[in-house]
């Protein structure tokens, strides 16, 4: 089975966002040594376990205090007599050793009792305020958060090895954060004010940035970051995680490298794009792929890739392009095969098109709960269309166009599984047949609130393996008794 498995499999990646392990009990920025402590440890819970307040910056102390107002103070005087456009063009170490001095000489002026790790801090923040995101520069190298939640300057949460916890980013007031807000804005050339009070981009390191302030904030701007990460996980990390089995990953591979069409459904934060990215390693290589997204994640393991991304409105609200827009410029691009990060509306018409005329193997994420719950949605992005389509019809274009559904869930305590792998087999009258190959099945709960339990076959045999035997794939019949825990 192993040497089976192997025979596809991508290159090794780092990344965790799948693991199992619980939150870290010392959560330490690669940049910030002295400014972390160690988190409380999550109480005890028969139920769901309660969120834990991680303080990733200490409380400020009140000699701690007197350095975040002697930094305001002197991030004033640096504006007073630095050229701050010339400054920040030069390279981070000579930027560094020019502000270590000049940091020097005020902390002696001031009479601050700072030891040289803390000087070293007081460096580091003023260099992050100068060029980078403030106290949100640490975070955002800190490999082990993978999203920042901040609802208003003094209620923060980050997202920690699949565990959301409260943290302490110290922003020294409202003011303070919206202008580390209009900073990224102004990045990626997009406005956000109170007749623009949203916004929604790509930061320049690939992650998702969204943000919402007063009128329509109520206590203070509202952001929100899911990074980016540069290290995709392999399908075989995924097993390593435990988020599926080795017998599935194999039957997903082959299924994907023989072009069955796969809907990956899951909630937000479940780790769709995740799989996706792992599942496009067993794309022939041969093969073209134009891939479609609101904000361009994906980072396909194959090298023919074309890649489109949606444009929202300008600010006299014209120049808008849709997913839909994309979908059907790209089946003049020539693709093999199509992938949309994520459908939502009416662009699943064009795709369930393309999918029914020669682009087999196409892929695409959809937010819903259960398999069926995707096919419903699905329907429902038809009926947007406004076209008079029957419901028949409608089912009809989902049963010919989708082979597969892979369901991921992120349980209570931070897990992302593969729940469930389900095949569209076809229409009954006008109810489109679906039939379950393998789930994962909860069995309990420890004190510590870890859920527990296993995969299993369902006992039903994929109709697709006929047309996997002719490709010369063969999968032992074994993968597919009933009641028996996959490893």
């Amino acid at each position: 089975m192993a040497n089976r498995f192997s025979a596809l499999q991508p290159a090794h990646f780092d990344d965790d966002i799948f693991s199992d392990a619980p939150a870290p009990e010392n959560v330490e920025t690669k940049s910030d040594k002295s400014s972390t402590q160690a988190p409380e440890k999550p109480a005890p819970a028969k139920a769901q376990p309660a969120p834990v307040e991680t303080d990733l910056n200490p409380s400020p102390t009140p000699a701690r205090q007197k350095v975040l107002e002697a930094k305001t103070k002197l991030h004033r005087k640096m504006l007073d007599e630095f050229n701050l456009a010339a400054l920040e063009k030069l390279p981070r170490d000579q930027l560094i050793g020019e502000v270590h001095k000049f940091v020097s000489d005020y902390v002696n002026q001031e009479r601050l009792a700072l030891n040289n790790a803390e000087l070293e801090e007081f460096v580091g923040t003023v260099v992050d305020e100068l060029t980078g995101l403030g106290p949100l520069e640490p975070l955002m190298r800190n490999p082990d958060i993978s999203d920042l939640l901040i609802n208003g300057p003094n209620n923060c949460y980050a997202e920690i090895k699949g565990v959301l916890q409260r943290i302490n980013i110290p922003f020294q007031d409202e003011a303070h954060l919206l202008r580390i807000v209009n900073k990224i804005v102004a990045a990626v050339g997009r406005r956000i004010d109170e007749s623009n009070p949203m916004c929604d981009a790509r930061m320049a390191d690939g992650s998702r940035f969204n943000a919402a302030i007063r009128p329509i904030a109520i206590d203070g701007p509202l952001v929100s970051i899911r990074k980016f990460s540069k290290n995709k996980l392999s399908l075989s990390k995924l097993v390593e995680f435990n988020a599926l089995t080795s017998q599935m990953a194999e039957l997903l591979q082959h299924a994907v490298h023989s072009r069955m069409t796969t809907i990956i459904s899951g909630g937000t934060g479940t780790g769709k794009t995740t799989m996706l990215n792992a599942l496009s390693a067993f794309i022939d290589e041969k093969e073209r792929i134009i891939t479609i997204e609101d904000a361009a994640e994906l980072a396909l393991h194959i090298p023919h890739v074309g890649r489109m991304e949606t444009r929202p409105a300008n600010n006299e609200g014209s120049g808008e392009i849709k997913q839909r827009d994309l979908v059907k410029n790209a089946l003049r691009m020539r693709p093999d095969r199509v992938i949309l990060g994520e459908v939502r509306g009416e662009e699943c018409f064009d795709m369930l098109q393309a999918m029914n005329t020669g682009h087999e193997g196409s892929m695409a994420t959809i937010h819903s709960n259960t398999p069926r719950d995707a096919i419903s949605r699905m329907e429902q992005m038809l009926g947007m269309t406004g076209m008079p389509m029957t419901v028949q019809s409608i089912r009809s274009q989902i049963s010919g166009a989708i082979h597969l559904i892979v369901q991921l869930t992120r349980l209570s305590d931070g897990q992302r599984k593969i729940t469930s792998i389900a095949e569209v087999t076809g229409m009954e009258g006008d109810i489109i047949q679906m039939q379950e190959i393998f789930k994962y099945r909860k069995t309990g709960m420890t004190e510590e609130g870890k859920i527990l339990g296993h995969f299993e076959a369902t006992g039903i045999r994929p109709r697709f393996l006929e047309h996997l035997i002719s490709m010369g794939i063969n999968i032992p019949g074994e993968y597919f008794e009933p009641g028996v825990k996959l490893q």
